[in-house]
């Protein structure tokens, strides 16, 4: 039998079930090496991106507007422990991330950008591939916590952001993607992305999002 560790941190949780329940905000890899501009991986065009289009203060009026109206706010991060145990060798996207000391857990990088971190009392939950859900306890988390709607912000757009979308769309979730609270390289892989999760998704930017 697999045993399959995940990596949850609950400092304490003080959620009213009644007043939450159905409606979460995700946030999506929100991490000092991806978006800061002395991350291990910002020069890519993230930090440039979020530079131009200050989707890191969208990103934190909405986390705000969620905790104003009682709904929870998750935070995911991509890490690997320092051996890279979990890193697979084989991607193109994380395979190098070992030769440059990238995402590892308990250092700066894997840190959230100050902007955006959770408070004391909000999930964190540690990915090791691009999509939230795999290998990960978050649609088992969701579930128990009576989630139906999915809200969704992070980075990049293209990749965890459109990847979980689709998983949580093919998990029966309802989807809503806020897009300009959502990174990308560059303006191209951002609209491109969009117009994909438009298939199977609603979005919509800060100022059209409705928390009713």
């Amino acid at each position: 039998m697999c045993n399959l560790q995940v990596s949850i941190t609950a400092l304490k949780t003080t959620f009213n079930q009644e007043k939450y329940s159905m409606k979460a905000l995700l946030c999506l890899d929100f991490e000092n090496d991806i978006v800061h501009p002395e991350g291990k991986v910002a020069s890519k065009g993230y930090a440039a991106f979020n530079q131009t289009h200050k989707c890191l203060l969208r990103a934190a009026q909405t986390q705000s507007k969620f905790r104003q109206a009682g709904f929870p706010v998750l935070h995911i991060r991509v890490g690997f422990s320092a051996s890279y145990a979990e890193q697979p060798k084989t991607s193109p996207l994380m395979g190098q991330a070992h030769n440059f000391g990238a995402f590892k857990l308990d250092s700066w990088g894997t840190e959230f950008l100050s902007e955006v971190a959770p408070f004391p009392d909000e999930l964190i939950i540690t990915k090791h591939r691009v999509g939230a859900f795999y290998g990960t306890a978050l649609n088992l988390t969701l579930k128990t916590m009576g989630i139906k709607e999915l809200f969704l912000i992070g980075v990049a757009t293209d990749m965890v952001v459109e990847s979980t979308a689709r998983e949580a769309h093919d998990r029966d979730f309802v989807v809503t993607i806020i897009s300009d609270c959502c990174i990308a390289a560059n303006d191209k892989d951002h609209q491109r992305s969009l117009e994909n999760m438009q298939k199977l998704s609603t979005i919509v930017t800060t100022d059209t999002l409705e928390l009713s």
